[in-house]
C-alpha cells in the first residue's frame, strides 16, 4: 500500500517537473524575443507550478516517514531499503528520471539567468549612449584653462 502510495506520489513529482521544465524552455524564447507581458505571466505560472510541486513534495515526505518512522526525516533512498526488490525497481527508475530532469531544469535556469543579465547589459549600455554622463563636457575646453589665474584688471581694484 505504501509502496503503491510513495510511486503515485514520484509520477506525479516528475509529471510536474517536466511541465515547470517545459515552462523554462519556453520562457528561454520569451527572453530572446522580449516579450514582457507574456513572461510575466509565465512567471505566474511558474510559481503556481512550484508551490504544486511543493505540495506533493510534502506528500512524498509523509509518505516516507509512514514507511520509514523511526527516522525523524526520511529519504527516498531509505525508504527504498525497507521495499522489495519488486517495489524498488520502478521507484528506482522514477528517482532516476527526476534526477535527470531536475538537473536539465537548472541548466535550462541558468541558461535563461545568463540571457536576462546579457539583456540588462545591452539595456545598460543603450541607455549610457544615449544618455552620457552628467560631469562629462560635449565642449572643448583648454586642458590649462583651469590653471590660468588673470590679473585683475586696473577696473576691478579698489581705489
Amino acid at each position: 500500500m505504501s509502496a503503491e502510495a510513495l510511486t503515485t506520489s514520484m509520477e506525479k513529482l516528475l509529471k510536474l517537473h517536466k511541465s515547470l521544465y517545459e515552462l523554462a524552455v519556453k520562457k528561454t524564447d520569451m527572453i530572446k524575443t522580449g516579450d514582457m507581458d507574456a513572461l510575466n505571466q509565465m512567471l505566474k505560472d511558474e510559481q503556481s507550478h512550484i508551490a504544486a510541486i511543493g505540495k506533493m513534495e510534502q506528500e512524498r515526505q509523509r509518505i516516507c516517514q509512514d514507511l520509514v518512522p523511526d527516522l525523524p526525516s526520511p529519504s527516498l533512498g531509505d525508504c527504498l531499503s525497507m521495499l522489495s526488490e519488486e517495489d524498488k525497481h520502478p521507484l528506482n527508475g522514477l528517482k532516476d528520471q527526476l534526477s535527470m530532469l531536475i538537473q536539465e531544469l537548472k541548466e535550462r535556469n541558468q541558461l535563461n539567468q545568463q540571457l536576462i543579465y546579457q539583456s540588462l547589459q545591452f539595456v545598460n549600455m543603450s541607455m549610457s549612449l544615449v544618455q552620457p554622463q552628467q560631469n562629462q563636457s560635449l565642449n572643448y575646453v583648454h586642458p590649462q584653462a583651469n590653471k590660468i589665474k588673470h590679473p585683475q584688471g586696473m577696473f576691478n581694484s579698489k581705489v
